[in-house]
């Protein structure tokens, strides 16, 4: 039977925690040589964190170990931002197939080429991603894997300088961010496993918003510039929002506005949890028109939507009522890829997300880190988010006597 487990240790003694942490995670796994471990740590120095990822890999003997630095680390119930720790995750998962990589970037007369990546066949389900974001294209990577096996997910995050607290506020251009794959530790590129074979994965994510105001159509456009909302010029449409907005809602419009691009164009009336999330970065008022964070087309549906922890709360209960609801039986662990702006800024405490994703699936076996950007899919595409909360699940896949021949490639849920 699948078995995962999740521990997490706080000291200056790297390796000690990471000894502890990994102890942790392998009790459930009672006695069973895990096939997969993920280490996530939070470190003074990158000397630290290969000490850590060396001793996790002498205690767990894993078959595949993978992980990074961060700005914080999840596990065991637990959150720690801003200082040092270790998280591991351990999964002993009979019948899966996993097929680790590591990818690096080179340059051709055509551009950057990104090697590495193993061939995805139908007997792979999902893959696990952990890049350096200095480094490594994400954004490219991610966009290109959509249209080389579609409706195939993606799931990890971008690692961070593990002392100065995440890509956004890093002024050393990421030197101290590390990846670990097999023991080694790298110093750029990208990690990660394709996981399939007799072993259910799925995947949600939580993008921490609510819809405000009607949605619309955008009726003209071009890249990532709005020009027009139904007919009218698209920051006209703005204004007149902010403008019937309660004080408090302003306020967190002005902290940081959001677009929400419906991810069904013939559902009737999208609402929270049905919009793919998107910054709005800027406004000309010569033109009338508002910049997103990404490229719209000419007539999409839109709406506008507010992030606070209130709205942040909802979605994450939603999405995964939702996940049980629509997906297997029962989850025996997962990991988890939260923003480093989701931790006790914005909750009160770093420990929300883990503890809201344990009770949602009802497991203990959680562990991750708060990522410089999350990755997922979100309505069969894989995107890099902000500010989300991504999850990879794990079950035991259904045997054929149960219901039937199952498919080696289960569906996916997008949450």
């Amino acid at each position: 039977m699948t078995r995962i487990g999740a521990g997490l240790a706080v000291g200056p003694d790297l390796a000690r925690d990471a000894a502890e942490a990994s102890e942790q995670a392998l009790r459930a796994l009672d006695g069973t040589r895990p096939d997969l471990v993920c280490v996530f740590g939070t470190a003074h120095s990158p000397d630290d964190f290969a000490a850590a990822v060396s001793q996790a890999a002498e205690t767990t003997d894993a078959t595949v170990l993978i992980g990074c630095t961060a700005s914080g680390v999840l596990g065991a119930g637990t959150g720690v931002e801003s200082e040092p720790a270790v998280s591991v995750w351990a999964g002993a998962l009979p019948g899966v197939r996993l097929r680790p990589f590591r990818l690096d970037v080179l340059r051709t007369e055509q551009g950057l080429a990104v090697v590495g990546l193993p061939d995805v066949t139908v007997h792979d389900h999902a893959g696990l991603l952990l890049a350096d974001p200095f480094t490594f294209p994400v954004d490219g990577f991610v966009e290109r894997s959509n249209d080389l096996v579609p409706g195939f997910p993606y799931v990890g995050g971008l690692a961070a300088d593990p002392y100065v607290g995440g890509l956004a506020a890093d002024p050393h251009g990421g030197d101290g961010t590390r990846l670990a794959y097999d023991g080694e530790v790298l110093s750029g590129g990208a990690v990660g496993v394709l996981i399939g074979g007799e072993v259910e994965v799925r995947t949600t994510l939580s993008q921490g918003c609510r819809p405000v105001g009607p949605t619309m159509a955008v009726t003209r456009a071009e890249g990532n510039i709005i020009f027009e909302m139904a007919g009218a010029p698209a920051l006209a449409k703005l204004e007149e929002l902010l403008t019937a907005m309660p004080d408090e809602d302003r306020q967190l419009a002005a902290e940081g506005l959001q677009l929400g691009v419906a991810m069904d164009e013939y559902a009737e009336a999208p609402g929270q949890g049905d919009f793919l999330i998107r910054g709005v970065v800027g406004a000309d008022r010569s033109t009338g028109a508002i910049v997103i964070g990404d490229v719209i087309e000419i007539g999409r549906t839109v709406r506008f939507q507010l992030r606070d922890a209130d709205a942040a709360r909802a979605d994450l209960d939603l999405v995964l009522k939702r996940f049980r609801a629509d997906g297997p039986r029962s989850v025996d662990g997962a990991l988890l890829f939260s923003c480093n702006g989701r931790g006790a800024d914005v909750f009160g405490s770093a420990d929300h997300d883990v503890r809201a994703v344990q009770t949602g699936l009802g497991v203990s076996g959680v562990a991750g880190f708060f990522a410089a950007g999350e990755i997922g899919p979100v309505g069969g595409r894989n995107y890099l988010h902000g500010f989300t909360a991504t999850i990879l699940a794990f079950a035991s896949q259904p045997s054929a006597a149960a219901g039937g021949a199952a498919d080696p490639r289960p569906a996916v849920g997008d949450g």
